[in-house]
């Protein structure tokens, strides 16, 4: 039997030497510390401190202002400066909690240890919620959301992301390395929410290491599997995990529960384990800092609202001026043109490259050769999609199905026009979802 995956998909140079091999290491930031308001998908959070105050490593600062949303809790301890907009990985300013920290860490009375046995269903997902813990492999929806379906007994599969597909990250690779019961643990509870749902860890093949520690650790679980997929991007994306390990498909307008599915990345599940079993909040994660312009490329255990310069610091420095920074892969990541912004939950990496290969290409007419269409996973036409989009065409945009464009990148990495597909894309399903949200 060949390996699990999907149709479509591509081979780039995953880059991931630089860093896979670096343990985790804990930091704490110098300065000030900031904390964007909306860290997550849906509304912002609502303040629940301001200037003066005095807060706790842990304390909750940020409630979440609606369903879709999510708490904000302090990383260290200090007395708040401000409330203010503030830039963020967006390039755009958020309202923020600025904090100055005493560099103290004094901590909010919150830790506890429970019986398990003990927990209900209601009770799980509210520690989860209280946690402010939001899906940390970029996307950045509200966990306890993702954990509340209609009906739970429908739900057939709890699958775990542990592909870490995307090139150059590697904090994934460490979690499952240095903390593999924490991941086993989160699933645990998780399981515990869905009576009839079997556990699912997807590991692409480049990853034999952690394959091997994840199932001895299942050994003799009858409700958690380890599954090896082909190494392959983007084989962490959640239509394409789901397809990959059960062989349903979902599309644009289904959730993953629609298939029977909940799909959530390995460091979130440790976050659930942490809230869930330890009472600790989601302030702190793992952040990769590498690229060929870095002295040193790092796994950093960080406390969210560190400044991003204070990460190229802590890696020794540039070797080389960087000529593109990122914050995520090279793929779906965000091109960065400031580092005084902060690290929030949704932060998995910061990518420094010497050469920006984008920048320097010139894109030329479209050769008609086919490439992006064979490597789509989601088996649309990204040529004709991006054409419409240049056009403003809306309605044959939606007849061409380009809700179904999951955004990966794959096309422009294959045009051998350079044509910039995947953003004509990507703005043109922005549009199109800003005007469903105004209508």
């Amino acid at each position: 039997m060949g390996l699990l995956t999907f149709k479509g998909g591509i081979h780039p140079d995953d880059g991931k030497e630089l860093s896979k091999n670096k343990p985790i290491k804990d930091i704490l930031p110098k300065g000030d510390m900031v904390f964007p308001l909306s860290q997550h998908i849906g509304a912002p959070a609502v303040p629940l401190v301001g200037k003066g105050d005095y807060v706790f490593a842990g304390q909750k600062i940020a409630e979440a202002g609606g369903f879709v949303s999510a708490n904000i809790h302090s990383s260290v301890s200090g007395t708040v400066k401000a409330v203010e907009p503030r830039i963020t990985v967006s390039g755009v300013k958020v309202n923020s909690i600025v904090i100055e920290n005493d560099h103290e860490y004094k901590e909010a009375d919150s830790a506890y240890s429970v019986d398990m046995e003990k927990l209900s269903k209601e009770e799980i997902r509210n520690r989860i919620k209280e946690a402010g813990i939001v899906g940390m492999g970029g996307a950045g929806f509200p966990t306890h959301v993702k954990l509340s379906p209609k009906e739970d007994d429908k739900i057939d599969f709890v699958i775990i992301n542990c592909a870490e597909c995307e090139p150059y990250l590697t904090s994934d690779y460490r979690r499952m390395m240095e903390e593999p019961e924490k991941i086993i643990g989160g699933l645990e509870i998780i399981l515990r929410l869905f009576p009839n749902a079997k556990g699912v860890l997807g590991i692409e093949d480049n990853k034999p290491d952690c394959i091997k520690i994840l199932s001895e650790l299942v050994k003799g679980n009858g409700k958690i599997e380890v599954k090896s997929l082909k190494t392959k991007y983007p084989q962490g994306a959640e239509r394409q995990l789901i397809y990959a390990t059960t062989g349903r498909s979902i599309n644009s307008s289904m959730l993953p529960a629609d298939a029977g599915c909940v799909v959530n990345n390995a460091d979130t599940v440790v976050a659930v384990y942490r809230a869930v079993a330890e009472g600790k909040p989601l302030n702190e994660r793992i952040v990769t800092v590498t690229g060929n312009a870095i002295k040193d490329p790092m796994n950093f255990r960080v406390k969210t609202g560190m400044n991003y310069s204070e990460l190229i610091e802590a890696a020794g420095g540039f070797k080389e001026k960087p000529a593109k920074l990122i914050s995520g892969g090279p793929m779906m990541g965000v091109a960065l043109f400031n580092l005084d912004i902060p690290i929030t939950k949704t932060s998995s990496a910061l990518l420094c490259l010497t050469e920006d290969e984008v920048a320097e290409s010139k894109p030329s007419p479209c050769i008609n050769c086919g490439r992006c269409v064979s490597v789509c996973p989601g088996r649309v036409l990204p040529t004709r999609l991006a054409s419409c989009a240049e056009r403003h065409d809306s309605e044959a945009f939606l007849k061409l199905h380009g809700m179904e464009c999951c955004e990966c990148g794959c096309c422009s990495y294959v045009c051998p026009a350079k044509i910039q597909l995947a953003q004509s894309i990507k703005s043109m399903r922005r549009m199109i979802l800003d005007s469903r949200k105004k209508k």
